[in-house]
């Protein structure tokens, strides 16, 4: 495989030695470890496809495979530390009050379809949903079906992208890049906004 600069050299290796089931072993794995390049993987499995080397039918499906494998994992996670685990851990954290755990966790049982289909194609959470998903234990089948169906848009959108690209694949990377940052710029005001609204009022204690 040529023009992979911009691709972790093991993701290549992958692709190079099991075709199109190492994008989706590669894509299980981001899945499971956020950090990991989805923006990279899926164009280059889109550009490997577009080289002959693998078929873009088979890139499509392995890497929703990979995703559902990977989101199945997270949502494992989830389910077995159970709500009550959840709700003590995280009582522990520092500023983090019991009202807020409750509130979030009535947020999730009526947006939580949303938030798991959507979820998908936010870079960061789309591995994250999974683990409240499994805490408040959303029927798998309902949990497959968004999961799958999420997947599928966002694996799509940037496998057909780099198929299309061809050697310029990595073009998708420098603007998923710059869409990720922005997320995550977002999260990180967001927390910032919470911490200081906890210092400046903090929680008055129950009679």
């Amino acid at each position: 495989m040529t023009a992979t600069t911009a691709a972790p050299q093991w993701v290549t290796d992958l692709m190079d030695t099991l075709g199109a089931p190492g994008a989706g072993l590669a894509i299980a794995l981001e899945n499971l470890f956020p950090p990991l390049p989805s923006e990279v993987i899926l164009p280059l499995a889109g550009f490997a496809a577009s080289t002959g080397q693998l078929s873009l039918i088979a890139a499509l499906l392995w890497t929703t495979a990979g995703s559902v494998v990977g989101a199945l994992a997270l949502y494992g996670v989830g389910a077995l530390l159970g709500r009550d685990r959840t709700v003590a851990l995280a009582a522990r954290l520092p500023l983090v009050r019991a009202a807020d755990i409750e509130k979030t966790e009535a947020w999730f049982l009526r947006h939580g379809t949303k938030a798991v289909f959507f979820g998908r194609m936010i870079p960061v959470f789309r591995s994250l949903i999974s683990v409240p998903a499994g805490v408040e234990r959303m029927p798998l089948p309902v949990f497959l079906c968004l999961t799958t169906l999420g997947s599928a848009l966002w694996n799509t959108a940037f496998v057909c992208a780099g198929y299309l690209l061809g050697d310029n694949w990595a073009e998708v990377t420098t603007v998923v890049s710059a869409y990720s940052k922005v997320v995550l710029a977002g999260a990180a005001l967001a927390l910032v906004a919470l911490v200081a609204v906890r210092i400046v009022r903090p929680a008055r204690p129950r009679p």
